[in-house]
């Protein structure tokens, strides 16, 4: 059942809150495991929690911006604060791996060795568990909202997830067989993943932002959806974008030219409740064009192109 505006933001209000309260904390234990093992996996966890709640604080305040309704300056609305706050979390990703990735090198020529990996897994199986509680509770927020700022912010905790898992490998690998340099291996490949997490997720901020076409999935149940109508009408030049949060469609209906001006609009206020049923929040605009009608269409423009009409 699809949820209201209210308790959509309801619900991504709660989830960016969460998601800073974990951060904190989990940043506190791993520096208290940092000083007693002098672990550089543990470090970059630590780095990463960091990251996270610059990340999530941006999260926070993206989603409260995103919510508001649209005004006079901004008549689409401000969903595309999401992106935003999704360009800087990829920014200070970046940032952390490369910091990371830096002293990896530097501890590979100065190796260090580890002390109280007890204590190091009993912090690290905490925030394991601690960090999947949320992430399920994120991917369930993001999927019933559509959120870009939460579903950034999980991308987040679920590299922590496999990083968490690897640092306990590692560190069960130093306790058991003195394996010292396992620790600053997974530290490298922890970055290098951290690197290439933050270019996908600002290469999908660009996408928002660019008012990138949605998947072919969406634009494909457009087709059938209107085709729904007892009038089959046809449809041409769909144009399709996520405005933050809510999809925003675009389209010229084919009528029959010889129809009022009211039954005409009276079909078109149908096709737009048949696309409401599947898309609650969605922004639609449709402009009526007599059937057969000879003008300029960017799918004829478009026709020769890998996008082409379907």
């Amino acid at each position: 059942m699809p949820l209201t505006q209210e308790q959509a933001n309801k619900l991504k209000k709660i989830a960016a809150a969460g998601s800073i309260s974990l951060a904190v904390s989990l940043c506190l234990i791993k520096g208290l495991g940092v000083f007693y093992t002098d672990s550089l996996a543990v470090l970059s966890s630590m780095v990463d929690s960091l990251s996270d709640i610059f990340a999530s604080l941006i999260t926070l305040i993206a989603v409260r911006i995103s919510v508001r309704p649209a005004d006079c300056s901004y008549r689409y609305g401000y969903g595309k604060a999401e992106a935003l706050s999704a360009l800087f979390q990829a920014a200070f990703i970046a940032v952390s791996g490369l910091f990371i990735l830096y002293d990896a090198g530097l501890r590979l020529k100065n190796p260090i060795p580890l002390t109280q990996t007890g204590l190091g897994l009993i912090i690290m199986i905490t925030s394991l568990v601690l960090t999947l509680l949320l992430v399920a509770f994120q991917r369930y927020v993001a999927k019933r909202t559509n959120s870009q700022a939460i579903l950034a912010d999980s991308m987040h905790y679920s590299v922590d997830i496999m990083t968490n898992g690897s640092i306990i490998i590692s560190l069960i690998a130093v306790r058991l067989w003195q394996i010292d340099w396992i620790d600053t291996a997974i530290a490298g490949i922890i970055s290098v993943y951290l690197l290439y997490n933050a270019y996908t997720l600002g290469r999908d901020a660009v996408f928002l932002l660019l008012d990138r076409e949605l998947d072919d999935d969406i634009r494909n149940s457009i087709y059938q959806i209107v085709s729904q109508h007892p009038i089959s009408p046809k449809i041409h030049d769909l144009r399709t974008r996520n405005l933050g949060g809510a999809y925003m469609f675009e389209f010229h209906i084919e009528l029959d030219g010889r129809l009022d001006l009211y039954t005409a609009h009276k079909y078109t206020d149908e096709v737009e409740e048949l696309i409401r049923q599947t898309y609650p929040d969605a922004q639609i605009i449709i402009h009526q064009d007599p059937a057969g009608l000879a003008e300029e269409r960017l799918d004829n423009k478009l026709a020769g192109s890998s996008c082409a009409l379907k």
